[in-house]
Formats: structure tokens, sequence, C-alpha cells
């Protein structure tokens, strides 16, 4: 005798109630990109359907979100001003700490997670600190733990460092909880790969290094078990939430991660995994939706408890409308 699968699925309200996975714009954590100047709603080439705001347009974000019910956010700012040493990062009226008290300012509901990481504001275009042309570890952590406390100070909900220095989640956890911001959670950019799928954040960040690149600090997308080494450090130094980067083409980290610890797992389905979808709806290769969602939903399946996506508003969309 065999087993007949198929009677779970004759219909879609039998195929619903058996269905292991399902997505919620609670799920989804929205990327906003936020420049200097006023009156600015520019499209980013690179990511039809997201923008680059400034500070006085941020309510008709935040607006949308309010109404397909995303209610986290991930900032990235992008300064008029780049030195060496990325002052503007941590300059408390900087592009991300007035971005801040805007949305606060706007709705306080909205749950703000902010990047924090050094490229959008070096001259150099790398994750910190430069002697020669190699990245200094620990002076970096120094200026990554400042940062992250100009952010707290601003009105952030949470700390998301990207840099991939070593012992960063450490600097950080103690600079938050010797200034009174001991219930600040991290969310460590922990399997973060040197990803060539990064492209299009590049222009929408201006973050492209001046020379060299990102190996040195960034995981090789080749290995596993590294991954799982840089995780362990991270949740021992402090971390909260650990997270996976990119998303589609590393579910079987998300998995390990999700199989092997016990604190939430974060994917980032990242601008190059977007961007590819997009020209193909675009081009009329595939249905748009039903991919985009198909492919969130596989980052859930593998084990994400959050996903940063570009798609976060369209998905929300398409989920209320079914």
């Amino acid at each position: 005798m065999f087993r007949r699968h198929r009677r779970l699925r004759q219909n879609e309200v039998i195929r619903s109630m058996v269905r292991e996975t399902f997505l919620h714009p609670s799920d989804f954590i929205y990327p906003i990109f936020v420049v200097e100047g006023t009156n600015i709603k520019k499209e980013i080439s690179s990511l039809p359907g997201n923008y680059h705001f400034s500070i006085d347009r941020l309510h008709e974000i935040v607006k949308e979100m309010t109404e397909v019910r995303v209610k986290s956010v991930i900032l990235f700012g992008i300064p008029d001003h780049k030195d060496e040493c990325g002052s503007g990062a941590y300059d408390e009226n900087g592009i991300i700490q007035k971005a801040i008290r805007k949305i606060k300012e706007l709705n306080k509901d909205i749950y703000i997670i902010t990047d924090v990481c050094m490229c959008e504001y070096t001259s150099h275009g790398h994750c910190g600190i430069i002697h020669g042309e190699d990245v200094d570890n620990d002076e970096t952590l120094e200026y990554i733990a400042k940062i992250s406390l100009s952010h707290a100070k601003a009105g952030a909900d949470m700390i998301a460092p990207s840099d991939m220095m070593d012992g960063r989640i450490d600097a950080i956890r103690d600079i938050l909880d010797e200034n009174g911001y001991k219930n600040i959670p991290i969310m460590a950019y922990s399997a973060k790969y040197c990803s060539a799928f990064y492209g299009p954040f590049r222009e929408a960040a201006d973050s492209t290094p001046e020379f060299g690149d990102r190996k040195t600090y960034q995981m090789d997308p080749a290995n596993v078990r590294e991954a799982m080494l840089e995780i362990e450090d991270d949740i021992d130094e402090g971390a909260d939430i650990i997270m996976v980067k990119p998303a589609l083409s590393y579910l079987d980290v998300i998995r390990v991660a999700r199989d092997r610890y016990d604190v939430p797992v974060a994917a980032y389905n990242v601008s190059g995994e977007y961007a590819m979808i997009k020209v193909a709806a675009k081009a009329g290769l595939i249905d748009e939706k039903r991919i985009a969602l198909e492919m969130l939903t596989s980052i859930k399946r593998a084990g994400a408890k959050m996903i940063i996506t570009y798609y976060a508003l369209e998905a929300a969309r398409w989920l209320k409308e079914e």
C-alpha cells in the first residue's frame, strides 16, 4: 500500500491547513536609505522601487509602512562629508542620528534598527580605520563602539554591526552597558560573506571601496564551519540575534545556525537577490509576486525568524491581498 499525499493538496483550504511555513508582515525589516538635503525622494536605479529619502520626506515611507503593517526598519545613512575616520557616523547630528529622531517623532512604534559600519562614512570606503592598505581591527573597534553609543543616544531600538571586525560585539556591549543602555539589543551580522550579491547596494549606499576589497574581513563564501565559529563568538560576546548575509545562496548556513543555536536567526535578502528578480520580471520572464514570495518563504523555512528585505512593503501588500 502506498501513501496518498495528494489527499492533502486537493484545494487551497486543506493546503493552507497543513502548510508548515507562513509569512507575515511582522517578519520583515525594511531597509531605508537616508541622505542629506531637502525634498529628496529619488529612486535608486540599481534597486527599483527603493529610494533615497531626505529627512523631511521620511513621513511618506513611515505612512506606507504603517498602512501595510511593516513595523521594523534598518537605517543606512549617506553623509555629505566623508573622511578617513568616518566622523559623520558618530556625530550626534549625523544623518542617521537625525533620521532616528525624526522617525520616532513621526511614529514612536516603528522599531528602528541601525546598521553600524563605517564604509558609507569613510573617504576610502572600507569598514574601519586604514593603516597602509589594511583595516586595523582593534583601532576600528573604538569607532564602532562610539558609533553604536551615538545611535542608542539618538533613540535606536537595536544596534546591528556589519563591519565584521573581531571582538566588535564585546566592544559594543561594554560601551552600551557602561552608559546605561543595558536593554538595547544587538543584532550581529555574524556570518557576513564577501559576496558578489552586494553590487546594487554599493550604489545605494555609495560605499564602494576606493582600493582592494573586503576579503580580509568578510567571510569566504565557501565556508560553513567558520560561520558557526563567528556566530558562537558573537553569542558569547553578547549578541541577542545573529544574522546570515546574503540569504538566498546561504540557506544551508541559516539552517545549520537555526539547528545549532537557540538565539533568533535573521537573514538579509540582499540587493543582488532583489535586483535579479526585478530585472527578470521587467523582461516578462517570471511572475514577480510568486517568485518573490517563494523566495521569502524559503528563507523563513530555512530557519530565519526575521528577514531584512527590499521586498518588505510589496510582500506585505501581496500578503494582505491573499
